[in-house]
């Protein structure tokens, strides 16, 4: 996403900032001070600046997009926290091998353009024994689960049959199924694997 398209969804998403928080006060409870952390494809940022809040971490968020480096970095700034905002391509990400401990890929997964380049990219940049977590949208979720979780979004009437009909005609036909993961997963090198279904997503742990 760039320009406005990033910038709209900057603030649909920018309205459901409780969840970032609460998801970040639960990703810190897993993970030790001082623990370097990476974001995936992170957008406008929400996520890692949350947890950088919380204090005790080092902190990259990893996005294609200029404009949403841009806006991160800004809001970054506003809620006077460091976080090491970079542009680059999830399946050819420039870092270093086994730097980080723990990586998070929300929402984007089912957006990549080689979506196993970039399972064995996350294992690479991960130390032994780092984690991964993936939290996105399932293909078989229904649009009455869907349509539900929408509304309970906090958008506006508007911005709600936008945001189902973007969910309907394009996310869900980009997402995956189980199998489809389980079979790109096999491809990278994590040592153990967990698919969880939970709501209209899945949560997929990942221990290097």
């Amino acid at each position: 996403m760039e320009g406005m398209v990033a910038k709209w969804y900057t603030t649909n998403t920018g309205k459901s900032l409780d969840e970032f928080s609460k998801l970040a006060r639960r990703i810190a409870g897993q993970l030790p001070r001082g623990s370097t952390v990476l974001e995936v494809a992170p957008g406008p940022g929400y996520f890692c600046i949350e947890l950088a809040k919380l204090g005790g971490y080092s902190i990259t968020g990893l996005d294609i997009s200029h404009t949403f480096v841009e806006i991160a970095r800004l809001k970054a700034a506003e809620a006077g926290v460091h976080v090491d905002f970079r542009q680059g391509n999830a399946s050819s990400m420039p870092l270093a091998d086994n730097t980080f401990d723990f990586l998070l890929c929300r929402a984007a997964f089912k957006n990549f353009g080689q979506p196993v380049r970039a399972l064995q990219e996350m294992c690479r940049v991960l130390k032994p024994g780092g984690r991964g977590l993936i939290i996105d949208l399932r293909r078989d979720a229904s649009m009455e689960s869907i349509n539900h979780a929408v509304d309970q979004m906090g958008l506006t009437a508007a911005n709600r049959v936008f945001t189902k009909l973007t969910f309907r005609f394009f996310l869900i036909k980009t997402a995956y199924t189980k199998p489809q993961f389980e079979h790109m997963l096999a491809q990278a090198n994590f040592g153990k694997v967990d698919i969880q279904e939970v709501d209209i997503g899945f949560e997929i742990s990942m221990t290097k």
